[in-house]
């Protein structure tokens, strides 16, 4: 099966930044796209930044021109969330979430989830 790993929360000062990692591996696939989400305590689950495999990528509202999502063509199943910046209100666990396409006796659509990654951001 498939397995995605994150890596890199941790506690920060606001103002600062944080780069977060999530490896994707198992079964052999491609990506259709590759998410973050975030869920802060109390809250739901929110979409914080998209990128489909073509490159196009969305953002929520409320970390446009902070987040970057990105990934390396040396690190193809790797997708990062470069976060500078940084606020309070951006403490959360994040989850790295993959859109993939088994391939195994043809293409199987699969989603999956990552464990999360605690981001605490202090005032």
């Amino acid at each position: 099966q498939v397995q995605l790993v994150e890596s890199g929360g941790g506690l920060v000062q606001a103002g600062g930044t944080l780069t977060l990692s999530c490896v994707v591996s198992g079964s052999p696939f491609r990506i259709n796209a590759m998410s973050w989400y975030r869920q802060a305590p109390g809250k739901e689950r929110e979409l914080v930044a998209r990128m489909t495999s073509g490159g196009s990528t969305n953002y929520a509202d409320s970390v446009k021109g902070r987040f970057i999502i990105s990934r390396k063509n040396a690190k193809p199943n790797t997708v990062f969330l470069e976060m500078y910046s940084l606020k309070p209100e951006d403490t959360a666990v994040y989850y790295c979430n993959a859109d993939l396409l088994l391939i195994t006796n043809g293409e199987t659509s699969f989603n999956t989830w990552g464990q999360g990654t605690q981001v605490t951001v202090s005032s």
